[in-house]
C-alpha cells in the first residue's frame, strides 16, 4: 500500500520546518494557557511585587546606615545605624520569605500548565485521522508530546514571571538611582544600548539554531523508537553494525545542534554580564569623584552601586531568558503545529446512528488515492451478503488494506459510494459504523494490563465467563491458566514476555468477544503455527454465523472456503469466486495459489 510522505512536519535539509509561526503568534498562543489559571498568575505577580519592594527597599536602607554612621570618629549616631540595619534585615528577610511562596505558586502554575497543553496535545492526537499516523514517526510524537510540552511551559511560567521581575527590578532601580545622582546614570545611556543591540544580533542568530536542535531531537526519538521496536529483525539480518553507524550519524547531527545551540545560547549571558560589570566599573570611578566634590555622599554611592548592579542584573538575566525562549519558541512552533492538525472530518448534519445491523456490504465505483494524480483504487465494485465471508488476495500493493481502510472510513473515498445495509455511510455517525466491526490486525497490539482486560478490552463489561468461553475458542484457555496468576495475569510491558503467536491469539479471542456484526481480518493467523490456524479457523467459522467477514489473506489456504474470493491487481478486481471456481479458471488466482504451494 502506497502512503503519502510526511508533509505536516516535513522539514528542510537544514531540519527547519518549512511552515514558520511568528513570535508573536506563538506567545499569544503561549499566554492563553496562563490565562486559564488567572487566580494563581495574580497570586504569583502579586507576590512577585512583594518580593521586589521589600528588596529594593534594602539598598536605600544600607546607604541611610551608612551615612548614620559617618566618615570621621565620633559621628556614628548607632540608634539611627541600628534602626535601619534593622529595617534592612526585616526587608530582606520578608523578600525571602514572599519569594518562597512565589516559588511555590510557580511551581504549580508550571505544573497546571503543562498539565493542560500535554492533554491538550493528547486530545489532539487521539482525535486525528488514522492516515496522520500512517505519514509520522511515533517516536517524533512522542518528543513533541513530552520534551517539546515540558520546554514551552518550562519557560512559559518561570521566564514570563521572571521577565516581569526584571522590568519591575530595572523600573524601581533607575528612579532611585534618579533620586540619588542622575549624572551617573547617563552612564547607562550608552551601556544599555549595547545591550540591546547585541542582545538582538545574537537572538536572531540562535532562532534557527534552537528550531534545528528541537527538530534533531525528534528525529533521534523516532530512530530510537523505531530501532527498539524492531531489534529481533536488525539481529536476524545481522544488521547491527549498520543500525550503530546510522544511529551514531542522527545522534552526532542532534548532538551538534544541541551544542551550537547552547553555545550560542550561553554567550548572550556572559557577554551582557561584561558589558554590565564594565559599566560598574565607570560608575565606581565617577562616583568617587563626584564624592570628592561633595556632589553626592557615601552612603549614597553605596545605594547607587548597589542599584546599579539590581539595575543591570536584570538585563543580564534577561538576556540569558531571550536565549531560553528561542528554545521554547521553537518547540512551541512543533506543538501548535500537532494541535492544529486537521481532524477527521465531522459527521454529516443528517447523520444517524448505524442500528440493527445484518451486515449487507456493498462498494460501488469506488476511486481513491492516497495522493492527487495517483490513483490506488479505481472503479471498484464489490458486493457482501451478510454472514457471508468475504477473501481479499493479492500481491503487496495492490489496495487490500486500503479497501478495509475505506471501510472503516479510516480514509475518505475520492467518489462513489460503500452501503452498509443499503445505507451511505457517509450519512452515518463514524462512532456507529466502527462499533459494527471488530478487527484483529496481523501486528498484534496488547497493553500492559492483566489477561483478562486485555481480552475484554473489546466488551468492559464483560463478565469472566465470556472472557474464559472465548479464550478456550481461541485455545488459550489452556495457556492462560498455567500463567502465574491465570487471567490475572500481567502482560505487556515489563509483564510476563509470551510469544508472538500467542498474542494474536489474545487479539482473536478479544474480537471474539466482541457483538459487532462484521468482522475485519488483516492475516489474522499468520503467527500461529499450521494446527493452530485450522482450529482458529474451524472455531471462527462456527462464531461469526450470521456475521459478515473480511479477510486480507497471505496464505491462500486459509481462505479455501470462504463464500467469494476477490483477486485484486492495481486496485482492481481481476478475478472473484470461490476456490474452486478461480482453480478452474486457470488464472490470476490460481497462479498465486500454485507459486505458494510450488504446484505445477
Amino acid at each position: 500500500m502506497t502512503k503519502p510522505q510526511n508533509t505536516a512536519f516535513k522539514r528542510s535539509d537544514t531540519g527547519q520546518p518549512i511552515l514558520k509561526t511568528s513570535r508573536l503568534i506563538l506567545l499569544k498562543r503561549m499566554w492563553k494557557y496562563l490565562g486559564h489559571y488567572r487566580k494563581l498568575l495574580m497570586l504569583a505577580m502579586l507576590l512577585l511585587v512583594l518580593t521586589n519592594a521589600l528588596s529594593l527597599v534594602g539598598p536605600k536602607l544600607s546607604g541611610l546606615a551608612i551615612d548614620a554612621i559617618g566618615i570621621k570618629k565620633g559621628q556614628a549616631n548607632f540608634e539611627r545605624v541600628f534602626l535601619f540595619s534593622s529595617l534592612m534585615a526585616i526587608s530582606y528577610i520578608g523578600s525571602a520569605f514572599f519569594s518562597y511562596l512565589l516559588n511555590r505558586v510557580t511551581v504549580k502554575l508550571t505544573r497546571n500548565t503543562t498539565y493542560k497543553m500535554r492533554k491538550d496535545v493528547f486530545d489532539k492526537l487521539v482525535s486525528l485521522p488514522v492516515g496522520f499516523f500512517d505519514q509520522h514517526q511515533a517516536g517524533d510524537l512522542i518528543s513533541v508530546l513530552s520534551y517539546d510540552v515540558d520546554t514551552v511551559n518550562e519557560s512559559l511560567s518561570t521566564d514570563f514571571l521572571q521577565i516581569l521581575n526584571s522590568v519591575l527590578t530595572v523600573t524601581v532601580s533607575l528612579v532611585f538611582m534618579l533620586t540619588i545622582q542622575p549624572l551617573l546614570v547617563s552612564i547607562f545611556a550608552v551601556t544599555v544600548p549595547l545591550t540591546i543591540i547585541y542582545t538582538r544580533w545574537i537572538t536572531k542568530r540562535t532562532k534557527p539554531m534552537f528550531r534545528r536542535r528541537s527538530a534533531k531531537l525528534g528525529e533521534l526519538n523516532g530512530f530510537m523508537e523505531e530501532m527498539i521496536s524492531g531489534q529481533k529483525t536488525t539481529k536476524v539480518y545481522g544488521r547491527e553494525d549498520e543500525v550503530i553507524r546510522e544511529f551514531d550519524d542522527i545522534n552526532a547531527q542532534a548532538v551538534e545542534a544541541y551544542t551550537t545551540s547552547e553555545y550560542y545560547g550561553t554567550m548572550v549571558g556572559p557577554s551582557v554580564n561584561f558589558i554590565n560589570n564594565m559599566s560598574l566599573a565607570v560608575i565606581s570611578v565617577f562616583g568617587s569623584l563626584l564624592f570628592l566634590a561633595g556632589r553626592v555622599g557615601l552612603g549614597d554611592i553605596s545605594s547607587f552601586i548597589q542599584y546599579s548592579r539590581k539595575f543591570s542584573g536584570p538585563i543580564n538575566e534577561t538576556a540569558s531568558i531571550l536565549g531560553e525562549l528561542q528554545s521554547a519558541f521553537a518547540a512551541a512552533e512543533r506543538v501548535f503545529k500537532l494541535i492544529d492538525q486537521k481532524e477527521e472530518k465531522p459527521d454529516a448534519e443528517n447523520a444517524h446512528r448505524l442500528n440493527q445491523v445484518n451486515g449487507d456490504v456493498a462498494l460501488q465505483h469506488i476511486n481513491f488515492s492516497y495522493l492527487p494524480g495517483k490513483p490506488i483504487i479505481q472503479n471498484f465494485n464489490m458486493h457482501a451478503k451478510p454472514g457471508s465471508l468475504t477473501a481479499i488476495v493479492g500481491q503487496t500493493g495492490a489496495g487490500k488494506t486500503t479497501l478495509i481502510n475505506l471501510l472503516m472510513r479510516f480514509y475518505d473515498i475520492d467518489s462513489g459510494q460503500i452501503l452498509v445495509d443499503s445505507q451511505d455511510i457517509y450519512h452515518l455517525t463514524r462512532e456507529s459504523l466502527r462499533k459494527a466491526f471488530t478487527m484483529v490486525l496481523q501486528d498484534s497490539w496488547l497493553f500492559y494490563g492483566t489477561v483478562f482486560e486485555n481480552i475484554a478490552y473489546s466488551k468492559p463489561n464483560a463478565s469472566k465467563e465470556e472472557v474464559e468461553n472465548v479464550a478456550r475458542t481461541a485455545k488459550m484457555h489452556s495457556f492462560i491458566t498455567k500463567l502465574p496468576k491465570g487471567y490475572d495475569t500481567m502482560i505487556g510491558d515489563d509483564g510476563v514476555p509470551i510469544s508472538k503467536g500467542q498474542k494474536q491469539l489474545l487479539t482473536i479471542a478479544r474480537a471474539m468477544l466482541s457483538d459487532a456484526p462484521m468482522l475485519i481480518l488483516d492475516e489474522a493467523t499468520s503467527n500461529v503455527d499450521t494446527q493452530t490456524e485450522r482450529q482458529i479457523q474451524a472455531a471462527m467459522r462456527e462464531l461469526m454465523a450470521g456475521r459478515t467477514a473480511f479477510v486480507i489473506a497471505h496464505r491462500l489456504s486459509t481462505i479455501e472456503n470462504a463464500d467469494n474470493i476477490l483477486v485484486m491487481e492495481d486496485g482492481n478486481i481481476v478475478e472473484q469466486g470461490q476456490h474452486a471456481e478461480l482453480m478452474n479458471k486457470n488464472g490470476f488466482y490460481a497462479r498465486l495459489y500454485k507459486a505458494q504451494f510450488e504446484v505445477s
